[in-house]
C-alpha cells in the first residue's frame, strides 16, 4: 500500500509498494472507458482471437482530474518510447468486439 511520508506532501519520499499477487500484471488489448461527472472508468479487457467472450480483466476508477494527469502521462511515455524505438504502428480503425457494459462516451 503506498504511504506519504510524516508531512503529507504526495511524490516525496512516496513509499510504493508492489504486492506479489499484482507483480506479474494483466494482459489487455482493448479498453473501454465511461465516464460520469463525477468518475472515469476504465475497463481493461483481454481479447484472444477465436474466442467470442472476453472479459472485463481490470476495473480502474478515477477523478476527472487524475484522468487528465493519466492521459498526458501516457502521452509524454509514448513520446519517449517512439523516439528511443521509433514510431508504434497503428492501425487507423480498430474492430472493436460487441460490449454489453456501460456504453463508452467520449
Amino acid at each position: 500500500m503506498a504511504q506519504n511520508n510524516q508531512t503529507g506532501t504526495p511524490g516525496k519520499n512516496l513509499e510504493i509498494e508492489l504486492p506479489n499477487e499484482e507483480a506479474s500484471g494483466t494482459y489487455s488489448n482493448l479498453v473501454m472507458i465511461t465516464h460520469s461527472p463525477s468518475e472515469f472508468i476504465l475497463d481493461f479487457i483481454a481479447v484472444m482471437p477465436g474466442v467470442p467472450k472476453a472479459k472485463v480483466a481490470k476495473r480502474m476508477i478515477l477523478t476527472p482530474d487524475h484522468a487528465k494527469r493519466l492521459a498526458h502521462a501516457l502521452n509524454d511515455n509514448v513520446q519517449r518510447f517512439e523516439e528511443e524505438h521509433g514510431p508504434i504502428n497503428t492501425r487507423e480503425k480498430v474492430e472493436i468486439p460487441m460490449y454489453r457494459g456501460p456504453q463508452p462516451e467520449a
